[in-house]
């Protein structure tokens, strides 16, 4: 008797044990992807404050400082479809490390010298970038399935907390603190170098194929309406993302704002984004469809749009906080699509990939695009007409992908 007692005791300790340890692996891996959520934006609305800077420092015309942040779009696009294949082979945690590995060295070499390497380090850097933004999502949801929104939450606020710190003090380290734009810049290999640490107890503990895709399953996304859907609406709230880090502050500018308040601005405005990024994802679990969700955000994109566009500048945080928060809807809406949308982690994955490639593609036209009609009319009239023409067709894509249907189930009606 008293053998099987201490047996039991035992087994029950062993059990105890493995469940404390399962719960510190949980709780390593939450950690190491807010870390790696934090670099994943700050590399990029840190250079919308600076862009006059170093537009002039170059001697860059618009269209080619717009192709700043148009080139990691295009390295979305590029390696986005493929980022799932790339898990599946040398197994997630590797490829995340590796991703997060060149993201470091790609900020130090786009601030080491001149235009060429401003270039070739930006490119690496949205490379790098498009792998953990595919395979994130569908890690999310293959490890924490019960908890999709609020994971998601976590995951969006850490990145965009950190997007907005960055945009808020690029101008006064660059200035104030005479680091000027490539040091400031380069300080972002802080963040990335933090998160590459934080990564490296995953290396053993998520399993080969954790968050990847099965072969032949792409081809299903490929002939989706909905995923199409989903696509065009990833695709539309990146463009107007993108643009408006890129050109906000030029704008402001422009209008007679000094540097360090428009920063400032588009700080308010990435700040305003925080809590509907991690408020939104859970709320939209919740409910049957997302259509009122969508039609939230495309209203708050046109006023805030059209507020730029013909009030005045004393109203601009007005304006900034209402394009924030749609901001903050469509992001978060955007991500849990990923998951809303399809039956298991490999679709996820697959979605995702597709939504990222396709869309980012689309949104890659957005910063180049703004800054050449500008260049060609001297006015940004056509530019700010052109983002409430995106924030309708915004609003129909969303009423498409926020309908309770299933990637493969795209055929059936709306629910």
């Amino acid at each position: 008797m008293k053998a099987r007692q201490e047996d039991r005791k035992i087994q029950t300790s062993l059990s105890t044990l493995s469940q404390g340890n399962a719960g510190s692996k949980r709780i390593l891996l939450v950690v190491g992807i807010i870390f790696v959520a934090a670099a994943l934006r700050a590399p990029f609305t840190s250079v919308g404050p600076l862009l006059e800077m170093i537009r002039d420092d170059l001697g860059l015309s618009n269209t080619l400082a717009g192709a700043i942040t148009t080139l990691p779009l295009l390295a979305f696009a590029l390696l986005s479809p493929f980022a799932p294949q790339l898990a599946r082979r040398l197994g997630l945690a590797n490829v995340l490390m590796l991703a997060l590995l060149a993201l470091s060295m790609g900020i130090l070499i786009r601030s080491a010298s001149g235009t060429l390497t401003l270039f070739a380090g930006t490119a690496i850097i949205g490379l790098s970038i498009a792998v953990c933004n595919v395979l994130l999502p569908g890690l999310i949801k293959g490890k924490f399935p019960g908890r999709i929104g609020l994971l998601t939450g976590i995951y969006t606020v850490s990145m965009n907390l950190c997007a907005a710190v960055a945009s808020g003090i690029s101008v006064p380290i660059a200035d104030q603190a005479g680091f000027g734009w490539r040091g400031t810049l380069a300080l972002w290999f802080i963040v990335a170098a933090l998160a590459t640490l934080f990564w490296i107890p995953q290396m053993k503990s998520l399993g080969q194929g954790s968050g990847t895709s099965t072969p032949g399953s792409a081809g299903k996304m490929w002939r989706s309406p909905l995923a199409w859907q989903v696509t065009l609406f990833m695709g539309l709230q990146s463009l107007l993302y993108y643009v408006l880090i890129a050109w906000f502050s030029v704008i402001l500018g422009e209008r007679g704002m000094s540097s360090s308040h428009a920063g400032w601005i588009l700080s308010l405005l990435q700040l305003a984004q925080l809590p509907f990024t991690f408020f939104v994802p859970l709320w939209a679990g919740k409910l049957k469809n997302q259509r009122g969700l969508v039609v939230i955000t495309a209203v708050l994109f046109m006023a805030g749009i059209s507020g730029v566009w013909f009030g005045s500048s004393a109203w601009m945080p007005v304006w900034a906080i209402c394009i924030g928060i749609a901001g903050g809807f469509a992001f978060g809406l955007a991500m849990m699509f990923f998951s809303l949308r399809t039956r298991s982690t490999q679709e996820a994955s697959e979605l995702s990939g597709m939504a990222q490639s396709i869309g980012y593609l689309l949104a890659a036209m957005g910063p180049a695009l703004f800054g050449l009609l500008h260049d060609a009319t001297h006015s940004w009239n056509g530019p700010l007409a052109l983002l409430v023409a995106a924030s309708v067709l915004l609003l129909v894509a969303g009423l498409g992908a926020g309908s309770n249907r299933y990637v493969g189930d795209a055929t059936e009606p709306a629910k």
